[in-house]
Formats: C-alpha cells, sequence, structure tokens
C-alpha cells in the first residue's frame, strides 16, 4: 500500500478529523479550509471516474464526462482492480 509510508499520529489525526464530520455543509467547510481548488477538483474528478468505470463505462465516455486524461482514467482503474480497495468499500457503501 502506497499509504503505509505515511502512516503515523498526524495522518491518524487528519482521518479522526475526517470522521467527525456529520453533515455534506461540514464536509464543505472542512474541505474547503483544507484543500485548494485544485486538490479538490483532482479528488471529485478521480471519484467521478471510479464510479463510471464501476457502472461499465468506456474508458473514451469516461474521458468524454469528466474531462480526466486517459492516464487518470488508468490510474484509477489500477487502483479499482489491484488497489487496496478503498474505492470499491466507498462505491459499495452507496449503493
Amino acid at each position: 500500500m502506497q499509504i503505509d509510508k505515511l502512516k503515523g499520529q498526524e495522518l491518524d489525526d487528519l482521518f479522526d478529523g475526517i470522521l467527525s464530520l456529520e453533515t455534506k455543509e461540514d464536509c464543505y467547510k472542512f474541505f474547503d479550509d483544507i484543500c485548494t481548488s485544485n486538490e479538490l477538483v483532482a479528488l471529485k474528478q478521480r471519484f467521478q471516474v471510479a464510479k463510471l468505470i464501476d457502472e461499465g463505462k468506456t474508458y473514451s465516455k469516461i474521458q468524454e464526462e469528466t474531462g480526466a486524461s486517459s492516464a487518470t482514467v488508468s490510474r484509477v482503474k489500477r487502483c479499482l482492480d489491484y488497489g487496496s480497495e478503498g474505492y470499491k468499500t466507498v462505491l459499495d457503501r452507496l449503493k
């Protein structure tokens, strides 16, 4: 796992903070403070790509709908297939 190198109290604190958010409005406020606009755009784009891959859309359709590069679509697909199952966990819970 890529994140293993980053594990520690600071990252635990960040995740505990995220887990404490109770509403979408809490999320909007927190992520507005902690992320740049570009970081949020990248995060939401990757998540949309994951949703569309999970729905069985083609790479070209995903790129068209999200504006994501082929590299981004491929990276998300690789994470869905061989990653830590984080996307899968969230996508399954949202169904």
